[in-house]
């Protein structure tokens, strides 16, 4: 053959080689003008994300999930709009199977290069960030401050130009960093930040898994037959039938990489004359057996080569040659696993498909991975990396090792730190595999299931306890268990089962731990609270009898004045409580209580503070309770702080204020994953009078039964129910309601329940029915009286007024209104207004009721109440006065979110805080307020 003949063959087996290589995904940049065509069959894909950066190119902000089957081309979409990004900082990360268990694994990829504008964050923000980073932290980093961090972060890489994040393999990224990523992906706004995630369709084994949700999709499918015949063309290289092309590109469905693998895998006698039979496995099975049997084909030292790196998640080249050098390994020998194409060695170590990686990793035996992982292990700097040399140290043992287990012991306490909770739980639960002493094993799972449960795994938190309680006869272990069983079973259904575990729990603690049995007994109470009336006899006299036979230590903790106070009200009534339960009010409200036992405990003596009707002290302690919760930044605390302190806002009258706050306990909810408390916005809703809101809250809280045993839901939906009824004048229906939210209780618990009695009186009375709400009243009675506050006293005598005689009612009334004026609780003060005005206007005292109305009226209308403002409203009109709109203020003209962010600015807040505060990012506020700034024609900040 000649010379010109020979160069010939090679060009063209250049030409389709590189036109394979472009097909199939290999990066290569495309700065062509038509770039909407710069991938085979992929015009709607890419015209997409053209438009997504030149979005982002513009200003604004952008979040997108690729999802598709394994093989259809994502990450060649990827490599495309990275080309795009021209001018942009790009960030990458490609998620790894095998580090799914290791918290912020993927976040440390995507991350770690911004890591020098860590910086410019808040100090909580950088300190949870730099933890979740691995560059040291003073504490276990909160999933909430992570989120935070890594938004403000991104937004402050983009002010020098638009950044792009592309995370591929989203499907095995770790749930921490998951979880980060997505609520930063949903908070975006107008930073020029775009955050690209590519992610298979859930399969079986990860059906109803969607993460990341709430965003943006973009399905890509298979090629259409066109593009699929000229791809599969490209590929072959000599004769085919057609009958074989057509059964190929049938069972690929327009699968690129299946298109590649079959045509690899088909032999030319099958292709030239169709003596090849059909296959009926899935593409993806096809695919992963066409790898196995090319990975099968190659010599022994190349497949060795191949499993070292698909055992190692770092994708360090250096690490991989170490382990090469180890294993003996000729160099020739692993540049054959890169030469064929598999494996592609640069700056990092990348397989050319994940699922090479997976076939790798799988094809191998056990014995052959728990080999690899020895190896790993020790060519892993133990000074530098120690936490992931015991991780390979573990899955290479093939037997208990206390040498090992005590060194993912040790790992777990250095992961807390850097991970939280769910990094030490991964680290204790391969420790219980490999500890070979049953009594410390026992004590390992211990710590591992509660690790676990803090991490928000429930069930597996389980399986740990079941092993650790196995052969269990220490009493006060027996009791640690039963608490975490407890415990789990409060926090995955608040119903009627957490209150008898806790009892348990506490009785088995008694002889060994006075101090952790009585906070258990604390617990009871609190778990009953949330049970509601649905748990029947739910532990609380037990717990109250139980506690007065563990004294109190001396001097007392405030959680032991607070359980002997609630022990009294139990066991002797409210009235006898009341001194004691004042007392332990006071202890909380020293400023030398611990942010630990105020964090654990300042929910519940903010229900107390309401028991006894001490508005005052509940709005202090509420206050306090954010406080710590903002600055622990302990995001499953603060949504039911937030929740707390926009109860005090609403009953001040400031619902707008209520709403933020509610808002943000949903925000920070979702954050973390958790479910969002709607006590917070069902108050809102009702004090408002927005009917349809406030029922589809309302329901929302009567499904809590169901989903979570919350049984206290249904009694605050009624309540909800009564007061928005009672507004629109409704009475019948607020009766109804009313009625059925406190009817269930031997005794009342403190808060809800009694505040539906003060409903039922106002409804029946206006119902003309008075006489049916005359237990009601003395039940109400007897809880008002024996505290004595202006909130108490002014409740009764509203209360006693709508059911007393001509010669009483009116003194009931004036008492009401001096006393409810005296508080802060607007809402309740314009109440006594409206209904006295209403007795007045009865009577034919036009005048007198006139100025009463009028008060309300304008009480209701400057606080949004517009239920009960109509109510009033309706009231003068039928005594023929016309009444006025009230102007509103320039705050009209603004959306919900810039009122928020024009009352946090008085507050003298920066942009970074109110960004902490709300939950986006700085130069989202800072968009904000140059809109703020154009509506209320100011120029500054001091002109707010």
């Amino acid at each position: 053959m000649s010379t010109r003949s020979q160069q010939t063959r090679q060009s063209r087996s250049l030409r389709r080689s590189n036109r394979r290589r472009d097909v199939m995904g290999e990066y290569r940049p495309n700065d062509r003008p038509g770039a909407a065509e710069a991938v085979l069959g992929r015009r709607r894909e890419c015209a997409a994300l053209d438009g997504l950066i030149e979005a982002v190119r513009g200003g604004d902000s952008c979040a997108l999930v690729l999802r598709g089957e394994p093989g259809v081309g994502k990450s060649r979409l990827l490599e495309y709009l990275v080309s795009r990004a021209r001018g942009f900082h790009v960030v990458r990360a490609t998620s790894v199977q095998a580090e799914m268990e290791l918290p912020y694994a993927g976040l440390h990829q995507l991350c770690a290069s911004l890591a020098d504008r860590l910086d410019r964050l808040p100090a909580v923000q950088r300190d949870a960030l730099g933890g979740a980073l691995g560059l040291g932290s003073r504490r276990a980093p909160d999933g909430f401050l992570v989120a935070l961090g890594v938004l403000g972060l991104l937004s402050e890489v983009a002010q020098d130009r638009p950044l792009l994040c592309v995370v591929d393999d989203a499907h095995w990224l770790d749930r921490a960093s998951m979880q980060a990523l997505a609520f930063t992906a949903r908070r975006l706004h107008a930073e020029s930040v775009a955050i690209v995630f590519a992610a298979r369709l859930p399969d079986g084994e990860r059906a109803g898994v969607t993460e990341p949700a709430g965003l943006p999709e973009l399905l890509v499918e298979g090629l259409s037959d066109r593009d699929a015949n000229t791809l599969l063309r490209s590929l072959l290289s000599g004769p085919w039938d057609e009958h074989v092309l057509r059964r190929i590109l049938a069972e690929s469905r327009g699968n690129p990489l299946a298109l590649l693998e079959l045509s690899r895998s088909s032999t030319s006698a099958a292709l030239a004359g169709g003596f090849g039979l059909p296959s009926a496995q899935p593409v993806r099975t096809r695919i992963q057996h066409a790898y196995e049997t090319r990975i099968a084909g190659l010599p022994a030292e190349s497949r060795s080569f191949l499993l070292a790196a698909a055992v190692d998640p770092t994708g360090e080249p250096a690490l991989l040659w170490r382990a090469a050098r180890r294993l003996r390994i000729d160099p020739e020998a692993a540049m054959d696993a890169v030469g064929v194409g598999l494996l592609k060695i640069g700056d990092r170590v990348r397989f050319f498909h994940p699922m090479v990686r997976s076939a790798v990793y799988w094809a191998a035996s056990p014995a052959e991975r728990r080999s690899m992982h020895r190896v790993l292990a020790d060519v892993t700097d133990p000074a530098a990396d120690p936490d992931r040399r015991a991780w390979h140290a573990a899955h290479g043992a093939s037997r208990p090792d206390e040498s090992i287990a005590a060194e993912l012991e040790r790992s777990a306490g250095r992961a807390e730190t850097r991970g939280g909770s769910a990094a030490a739980a991964a680290f204790l639960a391969r420790a219980v595999e490999l500890t070979p002493d049953s009594a410390l094993r026992r004590a390992r799972a211990l710590s591992a299931a509660r690790a676990t449960h803090e991490a928000g795994d429930p069930d597996r938190a389980l399986t740990l306890l079941s092993l650790a309680e196995t052969g269990l006869v220490d009493e006060r272990r027996r009791g640690e268990a039963d608490l975490l069983r407890a415990r789990i079973a409060f926090t995955t259904n608040r119903g009627s089962e957490a209150p008898g575990l806790l009892l348990k729990a506490a009785g088995q603690l008694a002889d060994h731990d006075v101090a952790l049995a009585r906070e258990t007994y604390l617990e009871v109470v609190n778990a009953a609270i949330f049970a509601g009336p649905r748990a029947g006899d739910n532990g609380q006299y037990e717990a109250a009898r139980a506690s007065r036979e563990i004294p109190a230590p001396r001097p007392p903790r405030p959680t032991d004045l607070l359980l002997d106070g609630l022990a009294v009200r139990v066991l002797d009534g409210h009235t006898a409580a009341v001194p004691h339960l004042r007392r332990a009010l006071r202890a909380f409200t020293k400023p030398d209580l611990s942010p630990a036992e105020g964090l654990r405990w300042l929910w519940l003596i903010c229900v107390t503070a309401v028991g006894v009707w001490d508005h005052a002290t509940m709005s202090v302690l509420a206050a306090r309770h954010l406080e710590l919760a903002r600055e622990a930044g302990q995001a499953t605390a603060l949504p039911f702080a937030l929740t707390m302190r926009c109860v005090v806002h609403v009953l001040d009258g400031e619902l707008s204020e209520g709403a933020s706050l509610a808002e943000e306990a949903q925000t920070v909810a979702e954050a973390v994953g958790t479910a969002a408390p709607i006590y917070g916005a069902l108050f809102v809703a009702a004090w408002k009078g927005q009917e349809s809101e406030c029922l589809e809250l309302s329901r929302r809280a009567d499904d809590g039964v169901e989903r979570r045993g919350e049984g206290v839901g249904p009694v605050v939906s009624r309540w909800a129910r009564a007061l928005l009824y009672n507004g629109l004048g409704r009475y019948e229906e607020a009766a109804d309601a009313a009625d059925l939210a406190s009817r269930e209780y031997d005794q009342l618990e403190m808060g809800i329940p009694v505040w539906s009695l003060v409903e039922y009186v106002e409804a029946t009375a206006r119902a003309g029915a008075p006489g049916r709400a005359a237990d009601a009243l003395a039940r109400l009675t007897e809880l008002t009286r024996a505290s004595g506050t202006d909130w108490a006293v002014g409740i009764e005598a509203r209360s006693h007024a709508l059911l007393a005689g001509e010669g009483e009612a009116e003194s009931h009334y004036l008492r009401a209104i001096d006393a409810l004026g005296r508080t802060r609780l607007r809402g309740e003060s314009a109440r006594a207004h409206l209904v006295y005005g209403e007795w007045l206007r009865a009577r034919g005292r036009e005048d007198a009721a006139g100025r009463e109305l009028r008060r309300a009226h304008e009480l209701f209308t400057t606080m949004g109440m517009e239920a009960f403002a109509r109510r009033a409203a309706g009231e003068l009109a039928a005594a023929g006065e016309t009444v006025r709109t009230i102007a509103g203020s320039a705050e009209t003209d603004l959306t919900p979110k810039e009122v928020q962010i024009v009352r946090l600015v008085r507050e003298g807040l920066t942009n970074p805080e109110i960004g902490a505060r709300l939950v986006v990012s700085p130069r989202t506020v800072e968009w904000h307020l140059r809109k703020i700034f154009g509506k209320l024609g100011v120029t500054s900040r001091r002109q707010l």
